[in-house]
């Protein structure tokens, strides 16, 4: 006959309703569905630093787009005055921002770090829902020798970067004055058979280039000297979006 465990704790052990000495852990991360707005945050795993983790489990909500106050509490299970006071450090250090609405969104800092992260690689753009598919999937590394979106990202480098970016790329040294000359570049077929694109850069409030802004197709619809019709519209992109860094 097996007897019922005794609720005797053995020596050395904490009972189980004893947490003296023990860190509060974060709480189960929620699903939140708020005006048909998704803010989902994946388990957090704990490095032992906890201010870090929840620094981390913040930046993790905001990977959906902006959130109030409200719905990062309930999304990250952080108390309210610890949610808020963690979103305002990380805005202190640009890596949140907020939008029109007051709303905690990711900051311009990490668009910053990522470029430097793939500095020898493009990271690629979201595909289009309907129509033409000519875009690769998010998070994609592509080369930076080629392309117009390379051109642009390489153009304004120092020159020991140019001078090693430029080794076997696909692009001239030229070109890439020209492109820092034009406040654009364009490309047919380089990266791809039959397809043209023209980039503009984003920089970041600094003056720093971190990113292009591109459009590409078949050269059948674009044309060889795709700059001619497009680069206006581009470069008018990536400045509005450069003005938008400026503005957080």
């Amino acid at each position: 006959m097996t007897s019922a465990p005794s609720s005797t704790p053995l020596p050395g052990a904490r009972h189980p309703r004893d947490t003296s000495g023990l860190s509060t852990p974060l709480k189960t991360p929620h699903t939140l569905t708020d005006d048909q707005q998704v803010v989902e945050v994946e388990p957090n795993i704990s490095s032992g630093v906890g201010v870090l983790d929840k620094a981390a489990l913040i930046l993790s909500c905001l990977e959906a787009g902006p959130v109030t106050l409200g719905q990062l509490v309930k999304a990250t299970g952080l108390a309210r005055p610890t949610a808020h006071r963690l979103a305002v450090a990380l805005s202190h250090h640009r890596m949140v921002a907020r939008d029109v609405q007051g709303r905690f969104m990711l900051g311009p800092r990490l668009m910053e770090l990522a470029n430097a992260a793939g500095a020898d690689h493009l990271l690629a753009s979201a595909e289009r829902p309907v129509g033409l598919h000519d875009s690769i999937p998010i998070g994609t590394q592509l080369s930076m020798k080629a392309g117009s979106a390379a051109q642009v990202l390489l153009a304004w480098e120092d020159q020991n970067r140019l001078v090693e970016g430029l080794q076997d790329a696909y692009f001239s040294a030229a070109m890439l004055a020209s492109v820092r000359r034009l406040g654009w570049a364009q490309s047919a077929g380089e990266r791809e058979r039959g397809t043209a694109s023209v980039s503009a850069p984003v920089r970041s409030p600094s003056g720093k280039v971190i990113a292009a802004v591109s459009i590409s197709g078949p050269i059948e619809r674009l044309g060889m000297q795709p700059g001619r019709k497009y680069a206006e519209v581009v470069v008018d992109a990536a400045h509005k979006i450069s003005q938008a860094l400026r503005n957080v």
